[in-house]
């Protein structure tokens, strides 16, 4: 955290007229500092709401989390899903999580797009077949009217472990 603050202060600084001073500078810097943390955590409480929406899904939930211009990929690489498709493929079961474990999430906010990557594990029922998935996410996140709103999400499948 003094890390980011002192780079916030130091292109504050650069950006600031002279007549500015230091103590003025490291005020706008923790401004911005708080001002990003606040987002970060809208961003991670949406992330955890569209985690349980996709664990027990609903078109409201899911709609209201996610934008009309959604584009979703799948870890084979070759599905690419766009809002309703989403939406259908978790309400018929076609995709069914029954837990869903998120782990080293980062998130990166800058205006009003955040970028969110994390580790995904679950537990799934696809179509009635139970099954194990690890893979890798990178979400794209908008605020629109004072809510972050998925617009983009890329899985990558983890490699499976070497076998000796």
């Amino acid at each position: 955290m003094k890390l980011k603050l002192f780079i916030v202060t130091v292109m504050a600084l650069a950006t600031m007229p002279e007549k500015d001073t230091l103590a003025q500078a490291v005020r706008a810097a923790e401004e911005t500092t708080v001002h990003a943390s606040k987002a970060e955590k809208e961003v991670a409480a949406r992330v955890e709401q569209l985690r349980e929406a996709m664990t027990n899904p609903t078109r409201e939930a899911l709609t209201e989390l996610t934008l009309p211009q959604l584009n979703y990929g799948h870890s084979g690489g070759t599905t690419i899903e766009n809002q309703e498709e989403f939406i259908q493929t978790l309400l018929t079961g076609k995709s069914d999580f029954v837990k869903i474990d998120l782990s080293d999430q980062k998130i990166t906010v800058v205006g009003n797009t955040a970028t969110v990557r994390h580790t995904f594990q679950a537990d799934t029922n696809d179509g009635g077949k139970p099954g194990t998935v690890k893979m890798y996410i990178l979400t794209v996140w908008v605020k629109q009217a004072g809510k972050w709103r998925m617009l983009a999400r890329q899985a990558v499948r983890a490699a499976a472990p070497a076998v000796k």
